[in-house]
């Protein structure tokens, strides 16, 4: 991510909302961007489409519109957020997670911020169908907003994967965006990787790649976390002893063969910390200066991200 100019805050209508938009407004103001506070009925439109009469329909359609405008004008007007525009829409669509994408398409939005919808009767926060098809399929660089709140000086994290070449690649887009969040919030970033593997030659191999990375965007080596063992587990026990106020990661993907890469991981950090995720789905550019001197391209960059990702 080189920008952000437009955010796309979806609201639930819930007490999430609150924080969800006081999060939206931190970034706001950090970054000079505009927030589109945005908000859907899935479930009446799903019963409007049972409704023999279609004016019947459309009055029941125009009154949810209208009350979730008068909620939104509400939430918006208690943020006293006068530095920043704030804009506020509703529609009346399903399934959920098709209306925010298509809004954020239209919109061009550069994040899209959401609070978790589901519930588990074991954990405070679930995801729900919706969250995963917005994992999965957004374009838009994606945050999964929590109720915690962020520190005075942000602690967020960089989880990264160098075991391989293209995921190496993947790590430094990952580390680039996640200086970006951190340089507009004033936040502090970590950079975490747990190496399973237990070929010394490996791990020095691995380090020096992480290393090179953190180096080349000037993350002090203090803030760089190499654990060891099985990534699944390390990485949720370190990150919930470090008590992040985000985690800046890859997205999920429905390509065959990719997912247990990114898939079950992400997976497994979402529904296990009580932090922020922003989830990465853009390829950020490489700089010019640093592709001739390592020798990449950005084309590589790109390919190796459609592999990953798609298109």
């Amino acid at each position: 991510m080189d920008k952000l100019t437009s955010i796309l805050v979806v609201a639930s209508r819930t007490d999430a909302d609150r924080m969800l938009l006081d999060k939206a407004v931190v970034l706001a103001r950090g970054f000079g961007a505009q927030i589109f506070l945005f908000s859907c009925d899935a479930a009446l439109a799903q019963s409007i489409q049972h409704t023999h009469s279609s004016d019947d329909a459309e009055k029941c359609r125009r009154v949810g519109l209208d009350e979730h405008l008068a909620y939104l004008s509400a939430l918006r007007g208690a943020i006293h957020a006068t530095d920043v525009q704030i804009s506020v829409d509703a529609q009346c669509a399903s399934p959920l997670y098709e209306a925010i994408i298509k809004k954020a398409q239209e919109l061009r939005a550069d994040l899209v911020m959401k609070s978790p919808s589901g519930s588990h009767p074991l954990r405070r926060i679930a995801f729900d169908a919706n969250d995963w098809h917005l994992m999965r399929e957004c374009s838009a660089t994606l945050m999964l907003v929590r109720q915690k709140p962020w520190e005075v000086i942000p602690r967020f994290a960089a989880m990264v994967d160098v075991s391989e070449d293209r995921m190496a690649r993947l790590a430094e887009i990952i580390i680039h965006t996640s200086e970006y969040f951190a340089l507009g919030c004033h936040a502090e970033l970590h950079v975490v990787y747990s190496e399973s593997s237990a070929d010394a030659h490996q791990r020095t191999e691995r380090a020096a790649a992480l290393r090179r990375i953190t180096q080349a965007y000037r993350i002090s080596a203090t803030h760089v976390h190499v654990l060891s063992g099985d990534p699944e587990v390390t990485l949720p026990e370190f990150a919930a002893q470090q008590h992040y106020d985000a985690l800046i990661l890859g997205g999920l993907t429905h390509r065959r063969g990719i997912a247990p890469l990114v898939g079950t991981l992400t997976g497994k950090l979402v529904e296990t910390l009580d932090a922020d995720f922003i989830l990465v789905k853009r390829a950020a550019p490489v700089q010019a200066e640093r592709e001739a001197s390592d020798g990449t391209s950005r084309v590589g960059s790109s390919v190796v991200w459609q592999a990953l990702f798609g298109d």
